[in-house]
């Protein structure tokens, strides 16, 4: 496959307008808690629906570096804080007008190609940095008052899209753009362009990304119609139409539409992704007057969960039903899909384990209890070939006076064995922190040491080409992780 690795945690991201002037702690500020339901969606990042919505499929070529099983351990091995990159600019003034993007800001996603690493603050202002010069590119906002709410590289055509809102219209329209990596990289930024101007993707409209299968999913409130897509050049493909659809969920190959439920069952249908024709449409019994935990499809396998009531796994094909007890598979706050192993991750409190499609638990997790309870996407990224796991985990550092700090740690973990092959941890006596290189540190003369790098982590992203882990922090810098 041709191009960078991509992080597999973001082959799908919907990103959804918000109310019309519900902006909260600036446009960018992260979302409240938000049901399933398309109506009544949180309106920007809820961390736990981004997360509910990544599938993982499409083998890639080995990273750089690596081989058989045996040698992965040493792709981690003596990792060491190797640069620093800010994304907070004290003349941000000068080309900014929203007073929330002038101020320093946590980042909430990096996403990296072609030796670019691409900063998003959770103001909503993001930086381009160039890995091989270690200097900001420039910042991607073109416009004084453009928010930016989320990134997604299009492998497909080598370019950036940014999903953005505007403080013209109260940040209530989803705008989206694309821009060649090659051009960004020259500081190019007019050479990118705009996509879907046809649609009106105001709240509770959304436009949702799918590197599985290449498409693009929009949904327009004021015309009720869903529309989909090409990846690849952005042509259109067909529309359905809002005809009591409540969620859409994509699969590869194909697309499952839940309809509003009755007292006893909920209507479904399957469709081609290639061309929108309905494939099948059944109906699936439920306990009354319970409420749904979630419903997902997985090629064949339809998963339901209902409250306290048992996790269903029904295979459409052959109407064979498994079920497994409520005690022995409890609501996950999340879970991914692993297309390439036929297995999935769910998430709960903190935790991660490996499930298969005969509702049998695969694998449970030594030494990776997640930091953030929300399982953050943006703290997680799994290889392309889905063998390993890369999280900001619960560790706790000894400070000089021998207290001890909350400080987190970067693990990585197989995902078939459960076992912690590399861990990088701020008491690690190995790391050390090089001097200001080419002269870029633009908070102080000095950069971060390793435990305050490794605090309060808010990104991470593992470029699996060059090697390398960023992790960004709540004071908006972004940290370069390499051996």
């Amino acid at each position: 496959m041709d191009g960078p690795k991509r992080s597999q945690l973001r082959v799908r991201l919907r990103v959804t307008a918000r109310r019309r002037g519900a902006d909260g702690d600036g446009a960018g500020g992260a979302a409240g808690p938000g049901g399933r339901k398309r109506r009544m969606e949180a309106p920007v990042r809820n961390s736990v629906a981004k997360l509910q919505r990544r599938e993982i499929g499409g083998r890639q070529l080995a990273a750089r570096g690596g081989g058989p099983a045996a040698a992965v351990p040493e792709r981690f091995r003596n990792m060491q804080l190797q640069e620093e990159f800010d994304t907070y600019d004290e003349n941000a003034h000068l080309f900014v007008k929203l007073q929330f993007l002038k101020r320093r800001s946590k980042i909430i996603e990096i996403v990296a190609a072609k030796d670019i690493i691409f900063a998003l603050a959770n103001s909503g202002l993001c930086a381009a940095f160039d890995r091989v010069t270690n200097k900001r590119i420039a910042f991607l906002n073109l416009s004084p008052d453009e928010v930016i709410r989320s990134l997604f590289y299009n492998k497909n055509n080598d370019s950036l899209i940014t999903v953005s809102v505007y403080a013209a219209d109260k940040f209530s329209t989803l705008k989206c753009r694309t821009t060649p990596i090659e051009y960004i990289r020259r500081n190019q930024l007019d050479a990118g362009f705009p996509l879907f101007e046809s649609e009106s993707l105001k709240w509770p409209g959304f436009v949702e990304f799918d590197d599985v299968n290449g498409k693009v999913l929009t949904y327009s409130a004021q015309d009720g119609i869903y529309k989909v897509f090409e990846l690849k050049n952005y042509s259109f493909l067909y529309s359905i139409p809002d005809e009591n659809v409540q969620e859409i969920k994509i699969s590869p190959g194909i697309m499952l539409l839940i309809y509003d439920r009755t007292p006893s069952y909920v209507p479904l249908k399957i469709l081609s992704i290639e061309d929108g024709k309905q494939l099948k449409s059944f109906k699936h019994l439920l306990h009354r007057n319970k409420k749904i935990d979630f419903i997902e499809q997985f090629n064949e396998k339809l998963l339901v969960k209902q409250e306290n009531e048992n996790f269903q796994i029904f295979d459409v094909r052959s109407s064979e039903l498994i079920e497994v007890s409520v005690s022995k598979f409890m609501t996950p706050s999340a879970f991914i899909f692993l297309y390439e192993n036929n297995l999935f991750l769910t998430f709960r409190n903190r935790t991660v384990a490996v499930w298969d499609f005969r509702g049998e638990l695969v694998t449970s997790f030594e030494d990776h209890l997640l930091w953030h309870n929300d399982c953050s996407t943006n703290n997680i990224y799994i290889t392309s070939n889905q063998d390993l796991i890369i999280s900001y985990c619960k560790s706790e550092a000894v400070a000089e006076d021998g207290t001890v700090v909350p400080v987190g740690s970067i693990n990585i973990s197989e995902i078939m064995t459960g076992r912690c092959i590399a861990k990088i941890t701020a008491n690690d006596p190995s790391l050390s922190v090089p001097g200001r290189r080419n002269g870029y540190s633009k908070r102080s003369s000095d950069w971060s040491t390793v435990p305050e790098a490794l605090e309060d982590v808010t990104a991470l992203f593992y470029d699996e080409d060059r090697n390398e882990i960023y992790t960004g922090n709540s004071h908006g810098l972004v940290h370069v992780w390499s051996n």
